[in-house]
């Protein structure tokens, strides 16, 4: 039944934009609107949604994450949306360009996009590509996560209530739903997600051609050099790591530190956490793990890494018994000392646990990144231009901050997505627009007074016609 509504839903969609065409810059700009003001208007029932999905989510990072953030987003696609609609001149081949033929590319919606967005940033995933989405000109169907069930069941009401069928659709469900969901045949695909399923999803549309952009996230190093500022560093490492207990697909996946840094920067981890959370257990500002299932992946990953020799350094300033608790915290835990070997090393961590590596050759840590999956992520921390240059210029990540974590997302001028493994296409920016739209060639040739010009290549082929050749080719 619910095969059967979805693809009603997709057809409806189709044929509403067949009807209608492309959607006016006016009507972009009030999908635009409406957004902003469904997400504005009823903040404080998201903040109170995610708390109740996660058990204790930080109502403060919230308001931050999952409200605000996404304005600046909706702000700048509005700001830039007519420039971006505008067609793209470009250059006709020489001679005709010199004679009245014209070249241009012309952006326009690929019709409807399959959402699917995680529940880690129920809101701010759904939204913030959204933006880009709806400034394309596309309408959307959206498959939110059964995980966080009542952010879901409140993002379907809101929009159901702030969209036509015809603009945004919302479907509920669990794994079934999103298979289905992922076969139908739609413009473009949008997944938000693990690697694992991304594998799925990109499956599932290649059955009907279907274009595909994929943020998967990864393991996202960072790189410490002996010629950082230690405080902070750590400071910016620990904010980025506890945001949502480390659930998030940008987290700092593990840390690689200057061996003369290393003693320095773990005890300016300590000190920060220590500041950020002076206590965890009872603390509405320290995010828990979304469900048992998840607590109990890394809490096997601890004890994998414990079994293979590392030292496992909890961080827990009021010295807090976790082992009984309503929700399902785990205070911020450095992992020193790992290996290979250790599950930690191999799986995105998604939670607030911290591998810490030594290093004394910053070629080391190139070629520890360049040995691995290409990561969402990579944060350089150091003063050192050159150092810098051959971190960047020698690996590849969808992104980089240097001498911070996460910073490059916040960025609305920069585009967002992965590469390789951690992600394809982008979105945000004027990146993002393009990743949702047709490029669309458009030539007009020269007119019927320089026709004879075209003889020259058409049969009956007469004289030297590599000469001719040779003269256009130049």
């Amino acid at each position: 039944m619910e095969e059967k509504n979805m693809q009603k839903i997709l057809n409806k969609q189709k044929e509403h934009f067949i009807k209608n065409g492309p959607p006016s810059y006016k009507l972009r700009i009030d999908r635009l609107e409406r957004m902003k003001s469904l997400i504005m208007e009823n903040r404080y029932k998201f903040v109170d949604a995610l708390n109740e999905d996660f058990g204790v989510r930080s109502k403060n990072q919230s308001m931050i994450t999952d409200a605000y953030t996404i304005v600046p987003t909706i702000e700048y696609c509005k700001k830039n949306l007519k420039k971006w609609m505008s067609p793209s001149k470009r250059k006709a081949n020489f001679p005709f360009g010199l004679i009245g033929a014209k070249a241009q590319v012309q952006y326009e919606p690929v019709g409807t996009v399959g959402m699917i967005s995680p529940w880690n940033f129920p809101v701010n995933l759904t939204f913030a590509p959204l933006a880009s989405i709806f400034s394309a000109g596309n309408q959307v169907m959206h498959k939110p996560s059964e995980y966080t069930e009542n952010t879901s069941n409140l993002l379907k009401e809101l929009c159901d209530a702030s969209y036509d069928e015809e603009e945004f659709a919302t479907i509920l469900g669990g794994p079934d739903v999103g298979s289905t969901f992922s076969s139908l045949k739609f413009d473009h695909l949008l997944y938000t997600g693990s690697g694992a399923v991304g594998k799925y999803i990109m499956k599932a549309a290649a059955e009907n051609l279907v274009p595909v952009t994929l943020e998967l996230g990864g393991k996202s190093p960072v790189i410490v050099s002996n010629s950082a500022e230690s405080t902070t560093a750590a400071k910016r490492i620990m904010l980025g790591k506890t945001l949502n207990a480390g659930q998030i697909c940008l987290a700092p996946d593990y840390v690689m530190v200057h061996s003369e840094k290393k003693d320095e920067l773990v005890s300016d981890m300590k000190s920060a956490v220590a500041e950020y959370y002076p206590d965890i257990k009872h603390n509405d500002d320290y995010t828990s793990i979304v469900n048992e299932k998840h607590y109990d992946r890394l809490q096997s990953l601890l004890n994998d890494a414990k079994q293979k020799g590392a030292e496992i350094d909890e961080i827990n300033p009021s010295n807090e018994d976790f082992s009984q608790q309503e929700s399902f915290k785990i205070p911020p835990t450095l992992v020193m000392n790992p290996t290979e070997e250790m599950k930690i090393m191999q799986e995105e961590i998604f939670g607030p646990l911290l591998p810490i590596k030594e290093f004394t050759d910053i070629d080391d840590t190139v070629g520890y990144v360049n040995s691995k999956d290409r990561p969402l992520g990579l944060y350089y921390f150091g003063n050192n231009s050159e150092e810098e240059n051959k971190v960047i210029s020698r690996t590849s990540s969808g992104g980089v901050s240097v001498n911070d974590v996460i910073g490059h997302l916040q960025q609305e001028d920069l585009p967002f997505g992965g590469v390789g493994p951690s992600g394809s296409g982008r979105y945000k920016g004027e990146e993002g627009f393009k990743n949702f739209s047709n490029a669309r060639a458009v030539y007009k040739q020269i007119g019927p007074r320089f026709d004879k010009l075209l003889s020259a290549i058409r049969p009956p082929y007469k004289g030297d016609i590599e000469k001719i050749l040779k003269q256009i080719a130049k």
